[in-house]
């Protein structure tokens, strides 16, 4: 058993920790008396875990076997996680994949002809053929892509069903297979606590009218923490809840089955990054300098191509199956053994590193608008309870924040930038004002039901998840970030730590209490 999360207090003895900045790292000296928020160590991962699938399809939490729901003449919808979780993609095998070779033997076996997979991508770009092959594998790829393997299309308004609108007028609007299907079986990985549940359907197999009702301001700034799932805690789950219970109660079944992963993120030669900085031995030391010579060395086109092929070397932890909310309640309290470290107060300067990868840059760029929901929509976030940094604190961010994006995958993301943001960076202005005009704006449209594009009011949602830690922040200052990219984000730019934190005085004194989150792999800050 792996030991429980950890928060240390910077002293003497203290070495310089490790900082990420987008496809880069460094270590940094802290300030004495910092604190440093660790998560757990890697929990181990389950032995056999084809055999740990078999036995949560036959023994599911408050559902009957679904050896038993399978049927012969049946319509059987499997649905699954998209690529913007787990983040590094897994190594092969992917967890789906033994899992959608589980079910659809089962489902072979007792004569299901009518069989359908679908991408649950939502708003998200559609995945290539290559990427999917990764996520299912060759066996499941070769037999069903891409007649009968695809990806859901928001925009295919022939191929989608509205069920209705819940008690707080909600609309709920659905894949029209899935819909229409007498079991849908839905696979998910758990990367957060606000993965999975009552989202996976509602949300991933959604149009843009159904994802509306809670991807918006008021949403966002009325959830009091977004990793939180609890009643009353998070207004997104809230919200995806009684999508859930209408979807229940409109007679579509759904059979969940959750993993949850372990905390290896980074393979060899990146290994060190898993650990504490004072546990690394000389080798792990060197290699350190070696890695981050040889990064640095390296021409930017050829550093991005390395860090998009890393394969995280993940354990799954936990396989779950049966009713929605008996998995996920299961699901959250195996994810929180990995995540959770409890903390004891909150500071005046939150500090965080952003990595080379969020949910929405892989094989991809991470753009300004990206870094904003990274930095400020997740990893702020990363708290049960209250933020780790008081209201009106500081956040200092590492990253370069390049003006760069990906012309196909992020096509509206470019005018955002470019036309909302030098306009305005209040999110209920920039809703009012523009959001209708780019979600159905039709070449965005036609982008992303033809291309591989994100839809045109993704970038939009981007903005809205760090509506809470804009409204509840007084300063946010990247270190090394390109100082108008930043101005535009209505950022402060700092070339070092300690400029950012003299400039962080203007706004929370000049002996301020500072708490590192150190991740990746990631921890949820349980703010006492």
């Amino acid at each position: 058993m792996g030991r429980p999360g950890f928060v240390l207090e910077v002293d003497e003895r203290t070495p310089p920790l490790l900082v990420h900045e987008g496809e880069g790292f460094r270590l940094q000296k802290f300030p004495l008396g910092s604190r440093v928020i660790y998560p757990p160590d890697a929990l181990p991962g389950i032995k056999d875990v084809r055999g740990a699938i078999r036995r949560a399809l036959a023994e599911p939490h408050d559902a009957e076997p679904l050896e038993e729901l399978l049927k012969p003449g049946m319509k059987l919808t499997i649905a699954f996680d998209d690529i913007s979780i787990p983040l590094p993609p897994m190594q092969e095998p992917d967890v789906r994949q033994l899992i959608l070779e589980e079910v659809i033997e089962l489902a072979a076996a007792k004569g299901v002809e009518d069989l359908k997979l679908i991408v649950a991508n939502s708003l998200h770009r559609r995945m290539t053929g290559d990427e999917i092959k990764h996520a299912v594998g060759e066996r499941v790829f070769r037999s069903f892509y891409p007649r009968d393997l695809t990806n859901h299309d928001a925009e295919d308004h022939a191929n989608l069903t509205y069920v209705g609108t819940t008690n707080k007028g909600e609309d709920v609007e659905i894949n029209k297979r899935a819909a229409e299907s007498d079991l849908i079986v839905y696979v998910n990985i758990n990367l957060v606590a606000m993965d999975g549940g009552h989202k996976s359907v509602p949300v991933g197999l959604a149009s843009y009218r159904g994802v509306r009702p809670h991807h918006n301001v008021s949403t966002m700034l009325h959830s009091k923490s977004y990793m939180d799932p609890r009643p009353g805690h998070s207004a997104i789950h809230d919200s995806c809840a009684r999508m859930g219970q209408l979807l229940k109660d409109s007679g579509v079944r759904i059979f969940t089955i959750e993993t949850t992963l372990n905390n290896e993120v980074f393979p060899q030669p990146f290994g060190f990054m898993n650990k504490r900085e004072w546990e690394w031995s000389l080798k792990e030391q060197a290699t350190y300098l070696a890695a981050k010579k040889a990064n640095e060395m390296a021409p930017p086109k050829l550093r991005h191509q390395v860090w998009m092929r890393v394969l995280a070397p993940y354990g799954v932890t936990g396989i779950n199956a049966g009713e929605t909310e008996a998995v996920h309640e299961r699901t959250l309290a195996r994810l929180h053994q990995q995540q959770l470290t409890e903390v004891n107060g909150q500071s005046d300067v939150m500090v965080v590193g952003l990595p080379f990868i969020g949910p929405y840059n892989v094989n991809s760029i991470m753009n300004p608008i990206l870094v904003h929901c990274l930095g400020l929509g997740y990893l702020f976030n990363m708290y049960r309870n209250k933020p780790v940094v008081r209201p009106g604190g500081a956040m200092i961010m590492f990253h370069p924040v390049p003006w760069e994006f990906h012309q196909v995958h992020h096509p509206s993301y470019v005018d955002f930038f470019e036309e909302v943001l030098s306009q305005t960076t209040d999110p209920s202005t920039i809703e009012s004002k523009y959001e209708q005009q780019y979600a159905t704006d039709p070449w965005y449209i036609h982008l992303y039901r033809k291309s591989h594009a994100y839809h045109g009011v993704h970038p939009f949602y981007m903005w809205y998840w760090g509506a809470h830690a804009l409204d509840y922040l007084g300063d946010v200052i990247v270190v090394g970030g390109n100082p108008k990219a930043c101005e535009r984000l209505g950022y402060r730019a700092a070339t070092s730590f300690r400029d950012a934190l003299e400039m962080a005085g203007d706004t929370v004194g000049r002996s301020p209490s500072i708490t590192y989150l150190h991740v990746p792999p990631l921890a949820i800050a349980d703010v006492r």
